[in-house]
């Protein structure tokens, strides 16, 4: 019985002995780690083997600081189409979601009733004209022998054209304008040069060439055209329907191009430009960036959530962007030019801000002072020249002088 006992004692001081060399190597490769601090970068452990970077020269051009603003897309071509006059649909040729055409027929209503009134228009104008035609005829020979004064009418259009200019560059009142339009009208209608017009207007000739015109009108609007190019939606009505005269047919709308109205910040807004090009995204196609430009900025502040609207136009020939889309629109409010730049991928912090640059086959870190930034590049102002070749991916776990493989 005490041989089984010492087997398990001397088992016992075996696990022991094992837990504490286990101890010491997970204590010792600690301490090594800690030793090797990123605040430390000259103590990052180096290897004969090169290590595969990628690089890109510091290069000078401008830093632009971009404002982010959300947004809603809308379209600045939208009609709800509307019947002028009633009448039973003939022939309906939309559907949604159609593309159609400037000046394309789109509601077709029946016309025979406007036909008829175009025709009873016309017969009562000719029967008017004829009436005036004999009349003219066998009018006494005074009213034949009356003859136009050309000296008195020219001498009359010219103090009415004196007075129109004098009138446009404010030298006389428009009171004394309308006393020389008023003097110049009677010249003409005593001297008979308006003698034909004032005939067909007391006979009746004038107003029935007006009932001619409306009738024609009338039978114009039963043909319902695309007043321009766009797609057919929310349609409201249905062949062979009985339409009345105001009656909302459907909604044509246009999205080849669309407007982004964005809500800047009061504080912010004195910071737009006008014509400066704009980021976009949305949504709906994430990683997409949609190019737009600044149309205009709106002079009143919303007094409920203090932004103002900047109007942002965006080229849609793809029709991707919907009306009412949801938009995070990024807006350059600030352009500094001929900037010593450098991406944000190729700054590290360890203690301070540094960079590594790749010389003859090694990696020389540089402390740097960084001045103007945005999400993408960083000013450098001290550590770094211009051409030099900074890593951007690789850097992590370089030591100055590592050697470095720069890779594509």
């Amino acid at each position: 019985m005490i041989f089984p006992k010492k087997i398990l004692f001397s088992a016992l001081i075996v696990i022991i002995v094992g837990f504490v060399i286990f101890f010491l190597v997970i204590r010792k490769t600690s301490e090594n780690s800690e030793n090797i601090s990123p605040e430390n970068p000259e103590q990052v452990p180096q290897t004969d083997l090169p290590l595969p970077v990628k690089v890109t020269p510091a290069r000078r051009g401008d830093l632009i600081i971009k404002l982010r603003a959300p947004g809603e897309a809308v379209t600045n071509k939208k009609i709800i189409m509307k019947a002028e006059v009633s009448g039973i649909i003939k022939t309906l040729q939309v559907e949604e979601g159609m593309h159609v055409k400037a000046g394309e027929l789109l509601v077709e209503l029946d016309d025979e009733e406007y036909r008829l009134e175009l025709e009873r228009a016309e017969a009562s104008r000719l029967k008017v004209l004829s009436e005036l035609l004999v009349e003219k005829r066998f009018s006494p020979d005074e009213d034949r022998q009356l003859k136009t004064d050309s000296q008195i009418i020219q001498q009359a259009k010219k103090d009415f054209e004196k007075a129109s200019e004098l009138f446009k560059k404010g030298l006389i009142s428009k009171k004394q304008f309308d006393k020389a339009s008023s003097e110049y009208e009677l010249t003409l209608i005593e001297s008979g040069e308006k003698k034909e017009e004032i005939l067909a207007a007391s006979k009746g000739l004038t107003q029935a060439e007006i009932e001619v015109k409306r009738a024609r009108l009338n039978l114009e609007k039963t043909m319902i055209r695309a007043p321009f190019s766009g797609i057919i939606t929310d349609i409201k009505i249905s062949p062979q329907e009985h339409l009345t005269s105001g009656r909302e047919l459907f909604t044509l709308v246009n999205i080849s191009q669309i407007h982004v109205q964005a809500k800047v910040l009061e504080s912010e807004i004195g910071r737009m430009r006008v014509g400066r090009e704009v980021e976009i995204k949305f949504s709906a196609y994430p990683g997409k960036i949609f190019k737009g430009q600044t149309k205009a900025i709106s002079p009143i502040i919303n007094p409920e959530d203090k932004t103002c609207k900047v109007v942002i136009e965006v080229n849609n020939v793809e029709e991707q962007i919907k009306p009412g889309m949801h938009a995070e629109v990024e807006i350059p409010a600030e352009i500094h030019q001929n900037k010593l730049l450098i991406p944000q991928e190729a700054v590290l912090i360890r203690g301070r801000k540094l960079a590594f640059v790749v010389e003859e086959g090694l990696a020389k870190w540089r402390y740097i002072q960084v001045g103007l930034e945005n999400e993408d590049y960083a000013e450098v102002l001290e550590g770094i020249e211009e051409g030099e070749l900074v890593i951007i991916e690789g850097h992590f776990t370089l030591a100055h002088d590592a050697k470095v493989e720069i890779i594509q």
